[in-house]
């Protein structure tokens, strides 16, 4: 997982979910966006291996999947530090160039800057299939819901 820890939810729920599974999860993030303490202790309770970084150069070249949030402006108090935050990480056609050949590319969408426009091309990259997914997902939630299904 890759991008904004702190504040993003997706990956903070993601990660739980995961910790239901034989999984290794790797972090990376800046140092002022890792992910909360507890996320990380129920990892631990659960005996789920995890690790930091704040580099993606050490575990994108092992990793089968990346996940990645964008930095989230409206979190911040101090849009300085935002400013200073946001493109610490940009997936670019190079990064892919580093990733095993079947690796997903994945991100909750909407995405501003995180990951350029010249990979959507990428058939690694699957957000714009996980969108579209879990729009169904949602339909058949709602249908269920309301009795429709």
């Amino acid at each position: 997982m890759l991008g904004d820890l702190k504040f993003g939810r997706t990956v903070h729920s993601l990660s739980r979910l995961l910790s239901l599974f034989d999984v290794k999860l790797n972090f990376v993030s800046p140092a002022q966006l890792t992910m909360p303490e507890k996320v990380t202790t129920e990892l631990t309770a659960r005996k789920i291996p995890f690790a930091e970084h704040q580099s993606l150069d050490g575990v994108l070249a092992q990793s089968d999947v990346l996940y990645v949030t964008r930095v989230q402006k409206e979190r911040f108090e101090d849009l300085a530090l935002y400013e200073s935050l946001k493109h610490a990480f940009v997936v670019t056609p190079e990064t892919m160039k580093k990733a095993k050949p079947k690796m997903a590319l994945m991100h909750p969408l909407p995405r501003v800057g995180e990951i350029s426009t010249e990979v959507d091309a990428d058939p690694r990259a699957a957000y714009f299939r996980q969108m579209e997914y879990g729009l169904y997902v949602r339909m058949a939630l709602l249908a269920m819901v309301l009795g429709k299904a």
